[in-house]
């Protein structure tokens, strides 16, 4: 950060140890409640092998992702790693292509992680429509709207005191959703209401071929997978919170990720091993119910409901944290305007959360949350790809050779990143592209490529108000001196 930069935007604050990392990174196992029924769409209930090889997928990026928090330990998770690899130097003059690089990531990120609030105010809206009759006077739209309106508010209040008190409310809803998630996910199991050969005997759509159709369209659920399973690598993101970096990072992240390896796996298997592929396919948007019906009665889909709803306020606790901290970590590194990394005395980007959560009510009016989910998975996938591709960079590039690396990833990892890196670009973006003009038409997909295009015009203006600042500083500088 540049001396002029840091007088204007503010200073994260060490305040959080791992386990406060993990309860605010808890929210990650239910990121699969909106590709819960529809992965089997494509692949019957294969789907839940889809969702163990994506979480495995996850411990291998955040391996790498776990070096690169300890070897730069001020810098955001993600949007951090690829802007100060390849920011490094800003070798090309004001308006350098690797320094962009390097902010586009952390732009991806950004929009991977934001719509979150979205997705899951218009879930919250639908089961309350389901747990309240008396609703039906409020349209969907006008629920979702209002949902978000609330959520947003109680959030942002919450968070204004610090991260602390974010992760002391991640506790309560951990304890609130979680633990009966899981309790709704092993009581198939337990009361005999789970049956294998609903996942035996309809492991692969009738009609599957090897062909290039199919090849794309098991790429895109990959990245639609990833989007969700994946997800878990927000706890590196807290990473200038964390009141010892070098130990803190590596148990969050992989604590979060055994959970979600056994609670992706779990959920999708106790849903097709109740419903069957067809009864999921029935029940898309919310599968869980039918089976929360079958195993407690109707009162227990009342409870069910009422569990999913902190679970997801949960999640939008999770992406509204991460996604600010995403917009905090471009201003300070000069590739967003220095107005989004101004903090309140507590540390938290106040201005970040503000239009996060505005963009959020603007989505909204989209309805449709596969459809969002779609134009974010772009985005989450190139973050991922270029992230990846940095910390090839900085194990290569001589300017990193003598950092300190508290966590080291095993001999040979670089191999291993760039091959996930180009599995997500362009493997994964080229078939979430197709798959999304299969399912949910194009206008997703230029939603996702508008709001990623947005950013160069931003970004633009941003080196232009950055070398600004160091220009007025100079002179300034060049006084005292003399």
């Amino acid at each position: 950060m540049t001396e002029s930069h840091s007088e204007e935007v503010g200073d994260l604050k060490r305040s959080i140890d791992w386990k406060q990392g993990l309860a605010i990174a808890l929210g990650v196992p239910l990121l699969i409640l909106p590709s819960l029924g529809y992965i089997p769409m494509y692949l019957a209930a294969a789907a839940i092998l889809i969702w163990g090889l994506s979480v495995l997928q996850g411990f291998a990026q955040s391996t790498a992702y776990a070096e690169m928090a300890t070897t730069f330990p001020e810098a955001s998770g993600l949007p951090g790693f690829a802007q100060h690899v390849f920011g490094n130097g800003n070798r090309g003059g004001k308006y350098d292509m690797s320094k962009l690089l390097g902010g586009f990531s952390a732009w991806s990120y950004w929009f991977a992680w934001t719509p979150v609030l979205a997705i899951f105010s218009i879930l919250v809206g639908g089961y309350l429509h389901g747990l309240f009759p008396a609703l039906d006077m409020f349209t969907d739209y006008q629920l979702s709207l209002m949902s978000g309106v609330v959520i947003f508010t109680i959030l942002f209040v919450v968070n204004w005191f610090g991260l602390k008190d974010g992760a002391k409310l991640g506790y309560v809803l951990a304890a609130f959703s979680l633990i009966p998630l899981v309790v709704l996910t092993v009581a198939p199991f337990a009361t005999g209401h789970f049956d294998m050969s609903k996942i035996t005997s309809d492991w692969m759509p009738a009609d599957w071929s090897w062909d290039l159709h199919h090849i794309l369209i098991l790429f895109g659920v990959f990245a639609i997978a990833q989007w969700s399973a994946c997800a878990w690598e927000t706890a590196a993101i807290y990473g200038p919170e964390y009141k010892n970096p070098a130990k803190d990072v590596a148990k969050a992240l992989f604590s979060c990720g055994v959970i979600c390896f056994f609670s992706f796996v779990l959920v999708e298997a106790a849903v097709i091993g109740v419903l069957g592929v067809d009864g999921v396919q029935a029940e898309a948007v919310s599968p869980l119910l039918p089976v929360a019906n079958a195993v407690f009665g109707s009162a227990g889909s009342a409870i069910t409901i009422i569990m999913l709803i902190a679970a997801m306020v949960l999640i939008i606790q999770t992406a509204y944290l991460g996604s600010s901290r995403a917009m905090h970590s471009m201003a300070v590194e000069g590739n967003l305007p220095k107005a989004f990394g101004k903090t309140n005395r507590q540390g938290t980007p106040w201005v970040a959360m503000l239009v996060i959560a505005v963009f959020n009510l603007v989505l909204i009016s989209m309805g449709n949350p596969a459809a969002i989910v779609a134009a974010s998975a772009i985005g989450y996938t190139c973050a991922n790809g270029i992230s990846l591709f940095a910390y090839v960079k900085a194990k290569r590039d001589p300017a990193f050779a003598n950092l300190e690396r508290p966590f080291k990833a095993p001999t040979g990892w670089k191999g291993v990143a760039l091959a996930f890196g180009l599995f997500n670009l362009p493997l994964c973006v080229i078939g979430v592209v197709y798959l999304n003009s299969l399912e949910v038409g194009w206008a997703p997909t230029w939603v996702g490529f508008l709001v990623l295009a947005v950013y160069i015009p931003i970004w633009v203006y941003s080196q232009h108000e950055w070398h600004r600042s160091k220009a007025q500083v100079a002179p300034a500088a060049g006084s005292v001196v003399s």
